[in-house]
């Protein structure tokens, strides 16, 4: 029973997917921004009934990607997806096929459109103006209005001699080039962005360029001003200085350095072949010597070390035991002439058995004269250990008279 609902319900899905082929044409220019947004009526989709109800997978036509220069992603601001990109000379003259797949999460209906971009032939923009927008996102900048604001300030204000040509020409979310991720979700990713024109730079323009000179060492510096801070900020950019550079044809060495044109400019002079050496050629490693260094050194290191330790160790052992042999084996004793009572100090051994036994007497007299004698060596008339007598007993009767 339940087999032939699984079925049912999939024969109905499949009754409900529609393929709608439609075909749409674009143009690009090289060197030139292309954007391009993809909603729902492109697919003749005119109402969307829950969030996020529309996916769309573009693709170059029979390839699973899109070509290397284009790029696809999706807003969640917006609902939409975009295509952007900058067509590279390769490109001109020719016409770019699309395979766009849209799938309706709410019925699973899918509808396929083919666009077709043709790449009109246009020469490279040899002044380019490179700079960072740290409160937009990439998605931003696919509102035509602020593209217009950003040139306006260049062919009105920065660089009025590029009013007949000046065009973005490059456009890239900051995350995408190396940039981090902000800290809180609710601040933006920063843009990069770059525009360029075929007329020369305008004396303002190197004026700001002369200022943020020292700050092309610096990663970031968004907490530096300009003198043309406010010219951006009332149009709502706020830029990051540090990033703000004129790359062209009489560019300093420093900023070719940083925007890679040297290297293209290296790519372009005639290069000598390179002519390989034989095997025989080739020097051979010693690897003993290597081995003799970094094992050997600090095997003597080491070496000398532990000796050094050894040696405080031993040292330190023989000085103990030596300590503790004289402490336990002898001991002071004091003997007393018989004749002279003057006492008489000398120094025994605990484990002389003459101690105790061929010299020593112990004797146990009556209360009143028990002391203990010992004969302390050759002195005439003898030598005694005399004990001192204890004291006398005293107490009392309980009515404070001795007994």
């Amino acid at each position: 029973m339940h087999l032939e609902l699984i079925i049912v319900a999939g024969l109905a899905a499949l009754g409900q997917a529609s393929v709608v082929d439609t075909s749409t044409k674009l143009e690009a220019n090289v060197g030139e921004l292309f954007t391009y947004k993809i909603e729902p009526q492109l697919f003749n989709w005119t109402h969307q009934v829950i969030s996020e109800q529309f996916r769309y997978r573009p693709s170059l036509k029979s390839y699973p990607d899109l070509p290397s220069w284009l790029r696809y992603m999706y807003s969640h601001e917006y609902h939409a997806g975009f295509l952007y990109g900058t067509p590279p000379k390769s490109n001109a003259g020719g016409y770019v096929h699309l395979d766009v797949v849209a799938l309706n999460r709410q019925n699973y209906e899918t509808r396929h459109v083919v666009i077709s971009l043709f790449v009109a032939h246009k020469f490279p923009t040899p002044n380019v103006v490179q700079m960072k927008i740290d409160n937009l996102n990439w998605v931003h900048f696919m509102d035509p209005g602020r593209v217009e604001n950003l040139r306006n300030i260049f062919r009105k204000d920065l660089w009025p001699g590029s009013k007949e040509d000046l065009s973005v020409i490059f456009m890239e979310s900051a995350v995408n080039m190396g940039g981090r991720l902000p800290l809180r979700p609710q601040q933006r990713e920063g843009v990069i962005v770059h525009v360029g024109s075929f007329a020369q730079f305008s004396p303002r323009l190197q004026e700001l360029q002369e200022e943020v000179r020292p700050l092309y060492k610096l990663p970031t510096c968004t907490y530096k001003r300009t003198s043309v801070q406010k010219i951006f900020e009332n149009v709502g950019f706020k830029l990051d200085w540090c990033a703000f550079k004129m790359v062209g044809v009489e560019s300093p060495t420093e900023i070719l350095y940083h925007s890679g044109k040297q290297n293209e400019e290296q790519q372009r002079q005639p290069i000598d072949r390179w002519m390989g050496i034989s095997r025989d050629d080739v020097p051979v490693r010693n690897y003993i010597d290597e081995f003799a260094f970094a094992f050997a050194i600090p095997g003597v290191i080491f070496a000398i070390l532990v000796g050094m330790l050894s040696a405080v160790l031993c040292f330190h052992h023989e000085k103990f035991s030596l300590h503790l042999d004289m402490s336990s084996t002898v001991q002071m004793v004091q003997c007393s002439d018989t004749k002279t009572a003057q006492p008489i100090t000398t120094l025994k051994s605990l484990k002389d058995p003459n101690f105790l036994l061929d010299n020593t007497s112990i004797r146990s007299q009556s209360p009143n004269n028990s002391f203990y004698q010992l004969d302390c060596g050759t002195s005439v008339g003898g030598s005694l250990y005399a004990r001192p007598k204890p004291p006398p007993y005293k107490g009392t009767n309980g009515l404070g008279v001795d007994i």
